[in-house]
């Protein structure tokens, strides 16, 4: 099976992914399963509308961590999830990610649990997996906020062109899984062994 000759290749990593509300959450599925089988520590984060496509228990069930869907965490904890998260990371994935998450990561708005998870994760790897009609990838706006998060070092795996959920044909659909995997593989060999600004916090 293609990409599966060292099963353990994410072995001691932790992968934050972020799913969005794009019909292509159902996808996710499968990035999580395979980043689990290659031995990484997989934590979901999922706004409010992928769960409406989407339930957070698919996402326990594959990664085997509880799911993260609400900014602070039940019964008053001392720290809010995107904190803790980001600490325990080596790298974040969103896939899909939608124009409305571009463009709060773009603009440094985070009003809900992934756009403040990736608020916080700045100085650590994050990959984008853009996933849109492709009306609205097109959309000189969209491109100019994937540009602009380029040039301040995220990486962006471009989607495919194909026919769309919503009936057209063009580029929006979500890259393929081996695609995106390739990025994770490249992004984490080139940040192998460089330092954090923030240390990972203590126990």
């Amino acid at each position: 099976m293609p990409g599966m000759k060292n099963r353990r290749e994410f072995e001691g990593k932790a992968v934050l992914v972020g799913v969005t509300g794009s019909i292509a959450a159902y996808k996710a599925a499968e990035l999580v399963s395979r980043l689990k089988q290659g031995g990484a520590d997989v934590h979901v984060v999922m706004t409010r509308d992928a769960q409406e496509l989407v339930g957070p228990m698919t996402f326990h069930s594959l990664s085997m961590n509880p799911v993260v869907t609400e900014l602070f965490p039940a019964g008053g904890a001392s720290r809010p999830y995107h904190i803790d998260l980001v600490d325990r990371a080596d790298l974040m994935v969103i896939a899909p990610a939608t124009a409305n998450i571009i463009g709060k990561i773009a603009a440094g708005i985070g009003d809900e649990i992934l756009s403040t998870t990736v608020l916080a994760a700045y100085d650590m790897p994050v990959i984008l997996a853009p996933a849109m009609n492709v009306r609205m990838f097109s959309n000189p706006i969209v491109q100019r906020n994937l540009q602009t998060l380029r040039d301040l070092g995220y990486v962006v795996v471009d989607p495919e062109e194909g026919y769309l959920a919503c009936g057209y044909e063009g580029r929006g659909r979500l890259a393929g899984l081996e695609s995106i995997l390739d990025a994770i593989r490249s992004t984490l060999k080139k940040h192998a062994g460089r330092g954090r600004r923030f240390p990972r916090r203590e126990e």
